[in-house]
């Protein structure tokens, strides 16, 4: 029995050493080139395409904004194949505020321009993102037309409609063009009221917001988009919980609307401000460049970078206030 039991295991070992080999798999071919995995490889190509960026911003942007704030400190002269610097500290910043008149009023009248052109500006975006949410003919049109001045706000466009074109050749087009936006209409609506001069103060504030009010529509267009974005970020569910509930319309615009736009009310009062405070078309960008088209640049730095140092305190004060009110859903 032994030995019958050797035998068979003497033949399975024959089978198995007579078992054909199985084929080896093909190797693969070597690819030429850089062996790097795939998802090194695309951060690699971002990384490419964000140095063209960096170098960019670092020659164009920051180089300047440095030289800017060296220039500051100095007065400037243009000689021969350089422009020339002689330090001098803070003696151009204390000649922005002390000896010039011209700076320091444009600088309040700025400030003052700022503090109720903003708020009219969100209060105003706001309603008219309130209506082109709404559902009526013509809605695309509508979101159109108060987007096209942000399509065509180039400075020829709104010189023209300004009436402002001593530059262009010919200035008679314009002002008949311009004149369908300066008509005094309230003055009339304030005498047939029989309140017109009460207060000189009063009067003059009226007309002043309502002189501007081309150009709040003018400088509404991006904000009201934001908004209008936000308004259909609110969720159906909200909407719906409103309506079981029984809320007006009044009480779901303060207590459903306003909550939930705010975050976008911070983003836009952040971008009025900055966009008032950089109008070439105010007194201290004008006086700013043209102190830098009379090449003097020492002067012209410390006068915008002090001008800088007061939009960033502005935005220091404002948004700390209005973070506290602002809703967060998270």
């Amino acid at each position: 029995m032994a030995e019958t039991q050797n035998e068979a295991v003497k033949e399975v070992k024959e089978v198995k050493v007579k078992a054909p080999k199985e084929p080896k798999p093909p190797k693969a071919p070597k690819v030429k080139g850089m062996r790097i995995a795939y998802e090194r490889r695309k951060a690699l190509y971002a990384y490419g395409f964000l140095a063209i960026w960096i170098i960019g911003s670092l020659y164009f942007f920051i180089r300047p904004l440095l030289l800017s704030f060296w220039y500051s400190f100095n007065k400037t002269s243009v000689d021969l194949g350089h422009l020339g610097t002689e330090f001098i500290g803070i003696q151009n910043y204390i000649d922005a505020f002390r000896k010039d008149t011209q700076y320091t009023e444009a600088l309040l009248s700025v400030l003052q321009e700022t503090l109720w052109q903003t708020p009219l500006i969100i209060i105003f975006s706001i309603f008219i993102a309130v209506i082109l949410n709404q559902k009526f003919r013509g809605r695309t049109f509508a979101r159109a037309v108060f987007f096209l001045p942000v399509i065509i706000a180039t400075g020829p466009v709104i010189s023209i409609i300004n009436g402002d074109m001593d530059t262009s050749g010919y200035s008679g087009g314009a002002e008949a063009f311009s004149t369908m936006f300066e008509t005094d209409m309230t003055g009339a609506l304030m005498n047939f009221l029989g309140v017109y001069n009460i207060s000189d103060k009063v009067t003059d504030l009226i007309s002043t917001v309502t002189s501007n009010v081309f150009n709040l529509v003018w400088d509404a267009g991006i904000q009201i988009i934001i908004f209008l974005s936000a308004l259909q970020n609110i969720p159906v569910s909200a909407r719906e919980a409103a309506s079981i509930e029984g809320a007006t319309a009044w009480e779901f615009f303060w207590k459903i609307t306003i909550p939930y736009i705010s975050p976008m009310i911070v983003t836009n009062l952040i971008y009025t401000i900055v966009d008032s405070f950089i109008d070439p078309s105010n007194g201290v960008m004008e006086l700013v460049l043209q102190e830098s088209s009379n090449w003097n640049h020492g002067y012209s730095a410390a006068m915008a970078w002090a001008y800088f140092a007061i939009v960033v305190l502005a935005l220091a004060i404002v948004l700390p206030i209005l973070n506290k009110f602002v809703y967060y859903e998270v």
